[in-house]
């Protein structure tokens, strides 16, 4: 991988550089309400699965397309394509009894963190 030439960052600044796939192969594998449960990687390089939010259940709240996995898209290892999501996470699950009763946490998932709940 190599780094970006100074026109190419200037334009996406200047335009965005969403990793969106507007023609996927397949879709997303959950839906708004479903209820799920993140899995618990230990993987050699960076995930943005936060360690806090492993093996929680959760809810999804928002299904927002299918994306690249930036955990693969990011070290050069290819784009993975899958579903991304808004789950929904009570504070309770997060933090036990030191959990407000009605506060919840929103964290944006892929496909490769969650399984059905």
């Amino acid at each position: 991988m190599s780094a970006l030439s100074r026109e190419e960052a200037l334009r996406l600044v200047g335009t965005g550089a969403t990793t969106r796939v507007d023609d996927p192969a397949s879709g997303p594998q959950y839906a708004v309400g479903d209820r799920v449960v993140t899995r618990n990687p230990n993987p050699p390089t960076h995930t943005r699965l936060p360690r806090y939010v492993r093996c929680k259940t959760g809810t999804i709240h928002k299904v927002h397309g299918v994306f690249a996995l930036p955990d693969s898209n990011a070290v050069g290892a290819g784009r993975n394509e899958q579903g991304c999501y808004s789950v929904r996470f009570d504070s309770e699950e997060l933090w036990g009894p030191q959990g407000q009763v009605g506060d919840c946490l929103f964290i944006d998932m892929w496909d490769d963190y969650l399984d059905p709940a």
